[in-house]
């Protein structure tokens, strides 16, 4: 039976044709952002020029570094649709869940709208309206945050309480630990930095700082001495050692105890490094700096093994990347050894790196850190087909079923299932 189609149908383009039609204006939209920006930039007087793009960096790069990670958290849930791992049945999510295309549509969103506002920040400024510059930053950061709170059903609200229930859990630990809860902690950790610029955007905000030099001075309420930044850099290594302590307490397992000394020798990297701008350079250069040196190695190397040996699971590994059906991913990363290598080779050079970002007193080279931050976020999007995998190999192995398990009992399972 001949199947009949309408004029109108016939006359729709093909969703190839949609594809290209919005990568096609995407890049257009993106080169007349670069285009504006750069001659507002160019605009702007030589000797302050360095010093306003400072400010406009500090003000957007968390939520460009948020937007990247989201895109490849969209890439990590795909790669798993392709392969025989079963993440909604590890992270417990219901059939309301965001898919990989939902998650790229709302990164796509972001990256149109985070530098549009960037790009009107430095066209207003380098035009002399200040005040209307200043107000862009302080828009996007309202926007964000009632999109995240806003309580009618629209824009994946199921979704957005998912989220924010379990940043909630993150930051008071009163309830056993669930696998969702220290997932995101542990990526939070990556993103200690994007928290750290958030209250520095947030400090200058309120004190009415923005497209002003009133920030300059490091000792100011908001300069690059201020306490506040090694406090807000600590907050996600607390929360996981905090984590790890009402794991142990619920199930006894002395390896969340190891855990939790993991995540503490994250803390005197941090305060270490904050001291230099609050003793005399002597003492600094004498004592401080060697023992800031020594707990970066400790916390390096230590992060690094735990990686490979507990939460990776190097028994694993032969199992690692099967896919239910051939496709470009499968091509390329099924039984290749290579693969490994690459990974536990770039996870431990990062691993040492990203000392350098959690060191308040490097801070400075801004373009560096920035860049540490894109490789921490790459790190941890490597680490997380890992370790979602490993988790799936646990299920696999002990034959338990998550949607058959009542949720109490769920939630007090033993290190054997779920390993913080």
């Amino acid at each position: 039976m001949k199947s009949i189609i309408s004029p109108m149908q016939s006359a729709m383009p093909s969703p190839t044709f949609l594809w290209r039609f919005k990568v096609t204006l995407f890049l257009i939209w993106g080169l007349i952002c670069c285009k504006i920006s750069w001659d507002s930039v160019m605009r702007m007087d030589a000797n302050l020029r360095d010093l306003f793009l400072y400010e406009a960096f500090l003000y957007y790069n968390p939520l460009l570094l948020v937007t990247m990670m989201v895109w490849l958290w969209g890439v990590n849930l795909w790669v798993f649709l392709q392969s025989t791992v079963s993440y909604t049945k590890v992270f417990d999510l219901d059939q309301n869940h965001l898919t990989h295309k939902e998650i790229w549509k709302c990164s796509t969103w972001m990256t149109i709208i985070v530098p549009t506002s960037m790009t009107a920040y430095l066209y207003l400024y380098s035009h002399g309206e200040v005040s209307l510059a200043a107000s862009q930053p302080v828009l996007l950061y309202i926007i964000v945050a009632v999109v995240l709170i806003f309580p009618f059903d629209i824009f994946y609200l199921s979704s957005r309480y998912f989220f924010l229930r379990t940043l909630l859990r993150i930051a008071f630990p009163l309830q056993p630990i669930t696998f969702p809860d220290f997932f995101v902690a542990d990526i939070l950790t990556s993103m200690a930095k994007v928290f750290s610029d958030l209250e520095r955007s947030v400090c200058r905000m309120v004190n009415r700082q923005v497209a002003t030099i009133a920030w300059l001075e490091a000792d100011s309420v908001c300069g690059s001495h201020s306490v506040a930044i090694p406090m807000v850099l600590v907050l996600p290594y607390i929360w996981r050692l905090l984590q790890c302590l009402r794991q142990y307490r619920d199930t006894k397992e002395k390896n969340c105890l190891f855990n939790a000394l993991k995540y503490s020798t994250a803390v005197p990297v941090i305060f270490l490094s904050a001291l230099k701008y609050h003793v005399l350079h002597e003492k600094w250069s004498t004592l401080y700096r060697p023992l800031w040196l020594l707990s970066s190695v400790i916390n390096s190397l230590y992060s690094f093994y735990w990686d490979i040996t507990r939460d990776w699971d190097l028994s694993g590994f032969s199992r690692i990347f099967k896919f239910n059906k051939s496709s470009v991913v499968s091509n390329m990363f099924y039984g290749r050894q290579w693969i490994y290598f690459w990974v536990i080779g770039t996870n431990f050079i990062l691993r040492c790196s990203w000392t350098y970002k959690l060191s308040a007193h490097l801070r400075h080279n801004y373009l560096t850190v920035f860049a540490i931050t894109l490789l921490e976020m790459w790190r941890r999007f490597q680490w997380i087909f890992f370790r979602v995998e490993n988790e799936w190999n646990k299920i696999s192995r002990s034959g338990v079923q998550l949607t058959e398990i009542p949720r109490e009992e769920e939630k007090l399972l033993g290190s054997n299932i779920h390993d913080v």
